[in-house]
């Protein structure tokens, strides 16, 4: 099974597109999937949404507050049932035809987590302002340097996971945050899967939830922690 995990908060507003767009693509493309969606404590109509589209395949999982992107996606990781999961946004971001390209190259490689990257190929950018995509940039290279690991682009929001890598990885990360994404790469890392990358580029374009600097300041004040815990864990396993 191939499980979807789209980790949502307050999207009312777009659901019923995203819900139809993922129904066709999914069935004309595989045979055994769900789409879960993880609801990270909405207050609006979200979960009602997806639990009245009457839609196969189609679940959803929630808890009462909300507690950020990074709960919602590791909640939704440990939840699935696929032994292929992928996570990307409400919205579609990197559109649906990269989620069968993602697919056929976990199947044709050994790799355990394969991300998308914003940074290798063409436009993968387009749409940014250019001071969200200096920001971006600037902020991937702090993130490989802080982890020692060497990615193109850790924080794209498009990331598939072995069954086996999801749950060992998302059994060990405690942040809610979106910092989440440079602990579960360090941590699997630490675990030693193996990462491929795959060109993404932003089809579709909306204001981001993201406030660059007061956020990315957040996010720096969690690397230090992040880093301790995941180092600790090291140290206890040897």
């Amino acid at each position: 099974m191939f499980s979807l995990i789209i980790p949502m908060y307050n999207e009312e507003s777009i659901l019923p597109a995203t819900l139809q767009t993922l129904h066709t693509y999914m069935q004309a493309n595989f045979d055994d999937y769900e789409i879960l969606f993880s609801d990270d404590g909405s207050t609006d109509r979200s979960r009602e949404i997806v639990e009245t589209c009457g839609l196969p395949h189609v679940r959803v999982i929630s808890y009462a507050k909300n507690r950020g992107k990074g709960c919602a996606v590791r909640q939704g990781m440990l939840a699935a049932k696929g032994d292929v999961r992928l996570f990307t946004d409400c919205d579609l971001a990197y559109g649906t035809d990269v989620i069968r390209r993602l697919y056929d190259m976990f199947t044709s490689n050994s790799y355990d987590i394969i991300i998308g990257s914003r940074n290798i190929g063409k436009d993968g950018y387009e749409g940014y302002t250019p001071l969200r995509r200096l920001a971006s940039k600037t902020y991937i290279q702090v993130l490989c340097a802080v982890g020692g690991f060497k990615l193109s682009d850790s924080q794209c929001g498009f990331k598939a996971f072995s069954a086996a890598a999801a749950e060992a990885v998302f059994r060990q990360c405690e942040t809610d945050g979106f910092a989440f994404d440079f602990e579960a790469i360090m941590t699997a890392v630490a675990l030693g899967y193996s990462i491929g990358e795959i060109p993404v580029r932003i089809v579709n374009h909306r204001a981001s939830k993201v406030h660059v600097f007061s956020d990315s300041l957040k996010m720096l004040h969690d690397l230090a922690d992040i880093r301790r815990r995941v180092r600790a864990r090291q140290r206890s396993a040897k």
